[in-house]
């Protein structure tokens, strides 16, 4: 009778191989390249560059990810600020610059994202650059050039200060795609749809100064105080005057 081993096999535990991410995996690469004495410099600024890539890929993946989840957490804004016409009666609504900060505040910290602003002047317009900044590196912005908003009674320093707070409005809302709503959309839906918006407001100002046109008497022709209290049922005609006026020149 021949003596046969009853060892049992020991089977090994399934262990999952480490998976080594792409960016460190190349940092290990410069690490040894850089303690080999036959790695020339342009091999290294090229292993530099390509970690570069990487990493700049990896950030604005990561920033598109964040605002996605991003979202559906941003609120509805409440209008609170009300434009009214010569008759005192409110011809449209639009939500302050003061309650988008503080609604927007807490939700982009949250994930992960600063939002900031560059202002200066260029010709004699206001640019406003929003920027939204993500944790990782990557960054997004887009700017607004708009006129100096000399509607009403304001002085030389609101007028400025009135310009660059509707450039944040608008600019945190292209980076956000931020909503708003009235107070009452039932109660104020008519009156706000008697009234022209505020990108209506920013065309026909842009309208006017590229024609050189005389604001004053523009208004004077429209019967109203202000180009904000243009009536929605004469936007068009208010454009159609400016280009004619444009076509003679």
């Amino acid at each position: 009778m021949s003596n046969q081993s009853n060892a049992v096999a020991v089977q090994e535990p399934n262990v999952p191989v480490p998976v080594v991410p792409e960016s460190a995996a190349i940092i290990q690469v410069i690490e040894r390249a850089a303690m080999n004495p036959a790695v020339d410099i342009d091999k290294m600024e090229r292993l530099l560059q390509m970690q570069e890539r990487i990493m700049e890929r990896n950030a604005k993946a990561a920033y598109a990810a964040d605002l996605a989840r991003m979202q559906p957490d941003l609120p509805v804004i409440i209008e609170r600020g009300a434009i009214k016409g010569s008759n005192k009666q409110v011809q449209s609504t639009y939500a302050l610059w003061e309650d988008i900060n503080d609604a927007i505040k807490p939700v982009l910290s949250n994930h992960g994202f600063a939002l900031s602003f560059r202002t200066g002047q260029e010709e004699g317009r206001i640019t406003v650059t929003g920027v939204l900044s993500h944790r990782d590196g990557h960054s997004e912005e887009t700017t607004m050039h708009l006129p100096i908003d000399t509607s009403g009674s304001k002085n030389a320093v609101q007028a400025v200060g009135s310009s660059i707070s509707y450039g944040k409005r608008y600019t945190a809302g292209a980076l956000l795609n931020i909503t708003s709503r009235g107070e009452d959309d039932d109660g104020n839906a008519a009156g706000a749809g008697e009234g022209i918006s505020d990108e209506q407001v920013m065309k026909i100002r842009d309208l006017i100064e590229a024609v050189g046109a005389n604001e004053k008497k523009f208004l004077q022709y429209l019967k109203v105080e202000s180009i904000a209290a243009i009536p929605a049922k004469d936007y068009e005609r208010a454009i159609a005057a400016l280009n004619a006026k444009k076509g003679k020149q």
